[in-house]
């Protein structure tokens, strides 16, 4: 069965995008991915929207599912603030590489995820807005992750045995 969406009203996009805001409070990602979704179908570059709705997609990334990164990536960079584009980028790594963690994957096959979101970090830190530390916040997060001596960060090779021959 298809059911046609129905369109919001233009007027109601600031009532909406608060309603998928707290949706994503209440850890309902679903339901403000699908209010975003609505805003951008009437105004394909709005900026919170597309910025909320990246966010909520990030929310999302549970054990080994990862179906909404490059969609995610994709509304982060749609931002027209370059200090957003990066801190966001950052996020949706860092996210992407705590799920992966989550869901059993060897820590040092996630630290790439985890570097890209600390040079994300670093590049948002260098034109930030002045008295906005938020990247520097998760940049700190991420090295203080990589330092914790639960995880094994560094792959640990076979070792070589004489009888081993190089590929050919």
């Amino acid at each position: 069965m298809t059911y046609e969406l129905k369109r919001i009203s233009t007027a109601g996009i600031t009532e909406a995008i608060a309603k998928a805001q707290l949706y994503r409070s209440l850890n309902e990602p679903e339901e403000a991915e699908s209010i975003c979704r609505d805003i951008l179908a009437i105004e394909p570059r709005h900026q919170l929207a597309l910025r909320t709705l990246g966010l909520a997609l990030t929310d999302q990334f549970m054990g080994g599912s990862f179906d909404g990164d490059r969609e995610a990536e994709q509304c982060f960079q749609q931002l027209d603030d370059r200090y957003e584009q990066l801190y966001y980028a950052g996020i949706a790594y860092e996210r992407r590489a705590k799920a992966q963690l989550r869901a059993g994957q060897p820590p040092y096959a996630v630290l790439p995820l985890f570097e890209h979101a600390m040079r994300s970090f670093e590049g948002a830190e260098t034109i930030r807005p002045a008295g906005n530390d938020d990247a520097i916040l998760r940049w700190n997060r991420c090295a203080r992750l990589l330092q914790t001596s639960s995880y094994v960060w560094e792959q640990e090779l076979a070792p070589f045995d004489k009888q081993d021959t190089p590929p050919t």
